[in-house]
């Protein structure tokens, strides 16, 4: 049977990676697919003469649109990342005819509902398990193996670089701006890390996960996203003291008003075994109506880890070639016909607990006034903690965990208790998530 011709556009971390994957295990890869799978052309600019691993005999050019035009390619494997030229690359090779495999989460979160109706429109596909959590499965987990199950709402520690953080803050009791320094040294964090610790980079995954859980359309816009530049050394020890752990969480839950989309730090209660994933490790954690929680847990980026969910779509798409495009898995899991408008809730109609951290002057009837707002605002105390005052300071550090409540209901308690003369600053505010299976 005639080989499986692949254009590859970009040989970086990821494409090269790829392009070594596919020539080292060439002979099982053929195996599993059924046929030979092979890089004819690549596109990368800054090679000069010398070639990636496994690309001796590949034809490669700077130009990304004469591999996307190339009439031998069967498909396109774009690895370059960003919005553009990325977006116009996939749709042109989707309007030649050929099927695409991407490892670009902002492009599927962005685009997505666009580029899946022109694949639609042309009857190829277009795969993209590497885009969330790198080499974990996730999304073939969620779209194939739990497609028996209502899934009820998935949890996920899905960025690297921000658990490497919080995990140094946490075991070493470094501070934040000292770990991401060496997270940037080391290379798990690019010189302008907003991308990570601001959540945007969870926000877009995130995004694709919902899509594929509830049967929605993407919409990234909609995602709410907190970093985690705010949690400080005395939140880290805190929660631990009171038996939790803090996660960067992206977190999408469905409810009988909408579906939540939010990714902000997250107290977890630390027996739970997401909370004990740590350094750069990506798990997911998802609920289903009859599996119940099951928990996908490995590499979320790297070389290596990367292309081998890229090399997987590579050979679900060759499997795919010759199947009637009406009888392929849909790109988001339900028929396109059926994707519902669920609405997307906001962060004022989240219901969760809170960790809730204030400073406030050591006297008596200032604990008094806290609780008579809480109280007047609805929201049940679970604990509460206060330290002693610094030696030669007037004012001690309060602690409290709360029940669940609206988020609505918390702001307006917040700003009460930021509005009294016995506290000072802002009150820093951490949503908990039990994640227990009930």
């Amino acid at each position: 049977m005639k080989p499986v011709n692949i254009g590859l556009l970009g040989l970086g971390t990821v494409g090269g990676g790829t392009a070594r994957v596919l020539a080292n295990n060439a002979a099982e890869i053929a195996r599993r697919a059924g046929r030979e799978i092979q890089v004819i052309h690549a596109a990368a600019r800054g090679l000069g003469d010398s070639k990636p691993e496994g690309t001796a005999n590949v034809d490669i050019t700077e130009d990304a649109f004469a591999v996307v035009n190339n009439p031998e390619v069967d498909i396109v494997v774009e690895l370059i990342g960003g919005d553009s030229p990325a977006r116009e690359l996939v749709l042109q090779a989707i309007d030649n005819g050929k099927h695409v495999v991407t490892a670009n989460k902002a492009l599927i979160a962005k685009h997505g509902n666009e580029i899946f109706a022109a694949a639609q429109a042309k009857g190829v596909v277009v795969a993209f398990e590497a885009a969330v959590a790198g080499g974990i499965p996730i999304i073939k987990a969620i779209r194939e193996g739990l497609s028996a199950n209502h899934i009820q709402w998935i949890a996920g520690i899905i960025n690297g670089t921000g658990n490497f953080i919080l995990t140094e803050m946490r075991d070493k009791g470094r501070d934040f701006a000292d770990v991401l320094k060496e997270a940037q040294e080391l290379g798990y964090a690019e010189a302008d890390p907003t991308f990570d610790v601001e959540g945007i980079d969870a926000a877009h995954k995130l995004c694709i996960l919902s899509s594929i859980a509830f049967g929605v359309p993407l919409q990234f816009e909609k995602v709410y996203t907190e970093g985690i530049s705010k949690v400080s050394q005395d939140d880290v020890s805190y929660a631990s003291e009171l038996g939790y752990r803090i996660k960067h969480l992206g977190i999408t839950r469905a409810t009988e008003q909408g579906i939540e989309m939010r990714v902000h730090p997250t107290l977890i209660p630390e027996r739970r075994l997401i909370a004990n994933v740590d350094g750069v490790m990506n798990a997911v954690l998802v609920m289903a109506d009859k599996l119940g929680p099951s928990l996908y847990y490995g590499a979320g980026a790297g070389s290596d880890p990367t292309a081998s969910a890229v090399v997987a779509d590579i050979v679900d798409v060759t499997r795919d070639l010759t199947t009637d495009p009406e009888n392929r898995v849909p790109h988001l899991a339900f028929q396109p016909d059926h994707i519902n408008d669920t609405p997307i809730l906001t962060m004022d109609d989240v219901v969760t607990a809170y960790y809730l951290r204030m400073n406030a002057e050591d006297k008596p009837g200032v604990m008094a006034d806290i609780t008579r707002i809480m109280g007047e605002a609805g929201i049940s105390i679970e604990a509460i903690m206060q330290k002693e005052p610094a030696p030669g300071e007037s004012t001690a550090n309060i602690i409290m965990l709360t029940q669940r409540i609206r988020e609505a209901q918390m702001n307006q308690a917040m700003v009460a208790i930021q509005a009294l003369d016995a506290v000072s600053g802002e009150v820093t505010r951490i949503r908990v998530e039990s994640l227990a299976s009930d």
